[in-house]
């Protein structure tokens, strides 16, 4: 069930809800300033990342996520006043942090100069270039073609549906080949 929808009488809150007052969600315990400590470090805190978008083309967004990127559809709900989700699974998922040099140090490399928003989304495929050539078949708009990153991944950067600027990456190196001193290297998804 989407996390915006509404859950039924008798399910748990969306997991994006805010735990309740009493919750034992946050130990009692002192944390570096700034940061929080887990009740149950032995359990993950989070299960799922889920990322909303709203398409005021609904249905080209999910023909071009679900059809043409390959992301298999998981559920799809409606509602009143014409109420549309459906949930793409895109297999694991990360939630990466980066500060404005490492942002623009990505757009230097896979694009050659600024053109990120704030938010943008990466896709790890096994073929950036066939993957790009069917994604601007299917209606995206190529900012950068597929490039090699010094963190051996090929990266191409498009102009999605929806409003999303995307990456779609492969990476180069499987973990077990390894690239030397990744700490030297920016680290993320393999845009970054």
């Amino acid at each position: 069930m989407a996390a915006d929808s509404p859950a039924p009488a008798d399910s748990p809150a969306p997991a994006d809800s805010p735990a309740p007052a009493d919750s034992p969600a946050l130990a009692d315990s002192p944390a570096p300033a700034g940061s929080f400590a887990l009740a149950d470090s032995s359990a993950p805190a989070v299960r799922q990342l889920r990322l909303v978008v709203e398409a005021t083309d609904h249905e080209a967004a999910v023909a071009f996520f679900r059809d043409a990127l390959g992301l298999p559809e998981e559920a799809a709900f409606s509602g009143e006043g014409d109420a549309r989700v459906v949930i793409l699974d895109a297999g694991r998922a990360t939630l990466e942090i980066a500060n404005p040099a490492q942002k623009r140090l990505i757009d230097e490399v896979e694009v050659g100069r600024q053109v990120a928003p704030r938010i943008r989304v990466a896709f790890e495929v096994d073929d950036t270039e066939a993957t790009t050539a069917r994604l601007v078949a299917a209606g995206a708009s190529e900012i950068a073609p597929p490039t090699r990153t010094p963190w051996q991944s090929l990266n191409s950067r498009l102009d999605a549906p929806a409003g999303l600027q995307i990456t779609i990456f492969q990476e180069l190196l499987r973990p077990d080949e390894g690239v030397g001193t990744r700490d030297a290297e920016p680290k993320g998804d393999g845009d970054s």
